[in-house]
């Protein structure tokens, strides 16, 4: 309950705890008005340029690099990461959020002048290098300000940022993308101008509402073990997004599988040797919670993104939706993410108990997989296809925070943010593997499939009635697919591979096949992706569900404080007594 004593006085002030850590209800959402509007830059950025990537590139000549934009942007947020948990841990949270957001509203600015798509990809570097904290930082700051026992139900709030940014994002990127010019500028360039005010406004609001508290610790920075993870990471992401073009067994793809071995074998070294200046101190792999965490996080970011990326695909590629009218199509996903989500962090506030949340989320996310891989085709009713993502949405929303929650609560309050940053670190390197072998998988497959469908197609009187039509065969793109079909050897499920948009622009007749091959090969990735999601399920059967803690990380770092400081005074009085 807020005191008046709380209302009376101006919000830099009470959102201050008390001596004990304790915050009330009002001072929590104040600190978590400051928190959303950063995660909301990242979140948001994510969905806009994803949308309108394909116009920037055609801008800049650059469609061919399009891929290293984002690959530029995934490495330097998820090398970043844990860099930022252990930071905060040492020296407090809010110097290193608010860093974080001048970096992603600076590498935003930048990116806007971008006129090339090399400069593209290395603006967008510098700008991931501020989103790596903006997400990892605000979740760890929750688990600060808020008991574990009640810590689900605000994280409801962060999740409700991820599903307004995933509608919004679609649509304010494809207006952005389709004009020519605003004030003066570029449309597509105000992709990366609209962060600036809206990261002013953020930096303004943290900067007068985060006031925690924080006892700062001198410790050595870890920055050997920071220069190597980058050294093991960075390849293996390289190799994870650019592997499918380069080939899994070229010269470049196992140069980099070694070269990220060999880094990976020698941070571990340097982090054991570290002890609690690690980067991520090996004694936490030792808390049976937090070392199954940090795994099912890896499995678990495979499964969920990997599945979820396939989703938009099937809406674009074999419906025909643009990527703003799938975006809002996906609104059921996020619908059924916030709901479940919601509903979990109050029943955990009430009875506190959490695994049974992601093991039962799991169960359902998989089953939604397999709907996905055995009910939904080209004909499915997209009512139908709806019913699937909210089904996918109630079992993925049960278990994203659960396990952040897992892990907070199992490690001591000063690792916080290391615990925070590394469970969003196992989540994304699984994501970025994840994406790069669901894709492999769809797009090895996709030609004989389409293949596989025109075959069948022949056979039929409207395919035979469209290759015989003179109209047909007289618009360019239904000429050059027939021509395809004719040529010896000819193969039209190759000429997918690098631009799908010709789809929808075919004769239905010869566009059937096509939607057909690419539907079929998606199942085998759903299939796939309900496999990865299985493993999850059996991991957090062996899950240890630890009693959720009534401290928030404010008060036990109090507690701890107040014990050490009368220990201290014990020993001193003994000795005196000595």
């Amino acid at each position: 309950m807020t005191s008046t004593a709380d209302a009376a006085r101006p919000d830099s002030e009470a959102a201050a705890p008390t001596p004990t850590g304790e915050l009330s209800h009002r001072q929590i959402m104040t600190i978590l008005s400051g928190l959303i509007m950063g995660m909301f830059l990242a979140s948001l950025d994510q969905t806009i340029v994803s949308t309108s990537i394909r116009t920037i590139a055609d801008d800049l000549n650059g469609l061919s690099q399009q891929a290293w934009t984002t690959t530029a942007y995934l490495i330097a947020s998820t090398v970043a990461t844990p860099l930022y948990g252990k930071l905060s841990d040492l020296y407090g949270r809010k110097p290193f959020y608010l860093a974080a957001i001048t970096i992603f509203v600076t590498g935003s600015a930048m990116c806007s002048f971008a006129t090339s798509m090399t400069e593209l990809a290395a603006f967008r570097a510098f700008q991931g290098l501020g989103a790596g904290g903006l997400m990892a930082l605000a979740i760890a700051i929750v688990g600060d300000i808020v008991p574990p026992r009640e810590r689900a139900r605000y994280q409801g709030y962060i999740l409700a940022v991820f599903a307004t940014s995933t509608v919004i994002g679609p649509l304010v990127g494809g207006f952005f993308a389709g004009q020519d010019t605003i004030l003066g500028t570029a449309g597509w360039r105000w992709v990366f101008l609209v962060n600036v005010p809206i990261g002013v406004v953020a930096l303004a609001v943290v900067a007068r509402v985060l006031n925690v508290p924080h006892l700062r610790r001198e410790a050595s920075i870890d920055w050997t073990g920071a220069a190597f993870i980058v050294i093991g990471v960075v390849p293996l992401l390289l190799v994870a997004e650019q592997g499918r073009e380069w080939g899994w067994g070229s010269a470049v793809s196992v140069t980099c599988y070694l070269v990220g071995a060999v880094g990976i074998l020698l941070w571990i070294f340097i982090e054991r040797r570290a002890g609690d200046d690690a980067l991520i101190p090996m004694r936490l792999f030792r808390l049976p919670v937090f070392s199954m965490v940090s795994v099912i996080s890896l499995v678990f970011g495979m499964g969920m993104f990997g599945g979820m990326m396939m989703i938009p695909q099937y809406l674009q590629i074999v419906r025909g939706a643009s990527p703003t009218k799938s975006g809002l199509m996906m609104i059921p996903l996020m619908l059924g993410m916030m709901a479940s989500s919601i509903a979990g962090g109050q029943l955990t506030a009430r009875t506190g108990k959490y695994k049974m949340f992601p093991l039962v989320g799991s169960a359902v996310a998989t089953g939604a997989m397999l709907c996905f891989a055995f009910f939904v085709d080209e004909t499915t009713p997209l009512t139908v296809t709806m019913g699937f993502m909210l089904m996918l949405g109630l079992g993925l929303g049960s278990c994203m925070q659960m396990l952040n929650l897992a892990a907070q609560n199992a490690v001591p309050a000063r690792d916080m943010g290391v615990a925070t940053s590394s469970t969003t670190f196992f989540r994304q390197m699984g994501a970025t593997a994840g994406t790069a072998v669901f894709l492999s998988v769809l797009f090895s497959n996709v030609g004989a499939r389409i293949a596989d469908a025109f075959r069948h197609a022949a056979t039929t009187p409207s395919f035979q009635a469209a290759a015989h039509d003179p109209a047909v065969a007289a618009q360019p793109q239904d000429k050059a697919v027939l021509d395809m079909l004719h040529a010896p050897g000819g193969s039209p499920g190759s000429s997918v591979l690098s631009d799908s948009s010709f789809i929808q622009q075919l004769d239905p007749r010869l566009a059937l096949p096509f939607k057909q091959g690419f539907s079929d090969a998606m199942h085998n990735v759903f299939l796939l992706g309900a496999g990865v999601l299985a493993i999850a399920f059996v991991l957090l059967l062996f899950l240890k569900e630890v009693p959720l803690r009534s401290m928030s990380g404010l008060q036990a770092a109090a507690a701890e404080a107040a014990e050490a400081k009368g220990a201290e005074a014990k020993g001193a009085r003994d000795v005196e007594t000595a």
